[in-house]
């Protein structure tokens, strides 16, 4: 009776060391998840929505000839990688964003002039407040954009606002440098993964050139919004 009594003890210890450690392993891969050294990737969709309007166009133009253009939202890809608890750098890649270059201004109501492509890659440092087992995190950042303007085209339109008709009018806008301040927040479902979403503003000033020989200057300044899910490794 004694040895069966003492066998059980020795089962239940065993039961209660396994049971601690497993509570302790999950402890520290929970501690591990968004530490410092952790990678992390996210797919979700982002959305640029570019505000205000060109400036008016140059000589020979008709006075406030100016020009807007549409949002748009694509896939997005976020790699991130954590240096500390609290500090971390992500970059954001996607498809490219296709815009519709319509008449403002003096032009309003003319309807579209053209379109253009856009690849707008960001590099971001991030700061994320709380304790790094936190499951909910929020964060500020702060991001160096390169804007890629291609396969620009011009419309019927177009040609016949700056050309009269003639040779079909094109265009081209310079690639530009800009920052990107951003808050978000960042929702845990486990220690692999999550859910993030992000507001942030990119200030970006570029200039489109007509073939025609006029220019505009534009100050872009979209509104950036994303929605992610995570995992991390």
């Amino acid at each position: 009776m004694k040895d069966t009594m003492n066998h059980t003890n020795t089962r239940s210890k065993a039961a209660l060391k396994t049971l601690l450690a497993t509570i302790a392993f999950g402890v520290c891969a929970a501690a591990s998840a968004q530490t410092a050294g952790t990678w992390s990737v996210a797919a979700g969709i982002n959305n640029i929505a570019p505000k205000g309007a060109t400036e008016p166009m140059s000589a020979p133009s008709i006075v406030n000839s100016t020009t807007s253009l549409n949002s748009d939202a694509q896939p997005l890809v976020d790699i991130s990688y954590a240096y500390t608890d609290h500090i971390s750098v992500e970059v954001g890649i996607g498809t490219p964003y296709k815009y519709k270059l319509s008449g403002a201004g003096a032009l309003q109501g003319s309807g579209q002039l053209g379109t253009l492509k856009l690849l707008p890659p960001t590099v971001f440092a991030q700061y994320r407040f709380l304790d790094a087992n936190a499951p909910l995190r929020p964060y500020v950042g702060l991001g160096v954009t390169y804007a890629k303007f291609y396969d620009e085209t011009g419309s019927g339109t177009l040609t016949g606002i700056s050309n009269t008709g003639q040779t079909p009018t094109t265009f081209t806008v310079d690639a530009a440098w800009g920052v990107t301040p951003e808050l978000g927040l960042i929702y845990a479902f486990n220690n692999k993964w999550f859910a993030e979403g992000m507001i942030g503003k990119t200030y970006i000033n570029t200039t489109v050139h007509l073939s025609t020989g006029q220019t505009a200057g534009t100050t872009l300044n979209p509104v950036v919004t994303s929605l992610v899910v995570g995992y991390r490794f």
